[in-house]
């Protein structure tokens, strides 16, 4: 039998730091940023953190070194909200799936465009 505690962990990491951010986070390089998912590593120490960033190359990088910037911040901010025995290390990353969906969608409707041309 499985355990669901990964799954868990990580879904209640992803509402807590969403709040966090949203909320009280003051780091003015961290623009809009929503946490689109957060995947556990398998021993549950570590937890990678996608996000997605309104704007464009800059706002994205801005934005990820503030949240790198404030991890002690969001970890203690965590330990107070959770009650689990320990904290996994944050890793954030930008969230690629709507970039690579736009592209694949702009890159079908082209294929259907030429192969309906004569």
């Amino acid at each position: 039998m499985t355990s669901h505690r990964p799954e868990r962990l990580s879904e209640m990491i992803r509402e807590e730091i969403g709040e966090i951010i949203a909320g009280e986070l003051r780091d003015p390089r961290v623009g809009l940023v929503q946490v689109t998912e957060v995947k556990m590593a398998p021993e549950m120490r570590v937890a990678h953190i996608f996000v997605s960033v309104m704007g464009g190359a800059e706002a994205q990088r801005a934005s990820l070194e503030g949240l790198l910037a404030a991890r002690g911040y969001l970890r203690a901010e965590l330990a107070h909200r959770l009650s689990v025995r320990q904290i996994p290390e944050l890793r954030f990353e930008i969230d690629r799936s709507a970039e690579l969906g736009s592209r694949l969608d702009r890159l079908l409707r082209r294929a259907a465009k030429r192969s309906s041309q004569p």
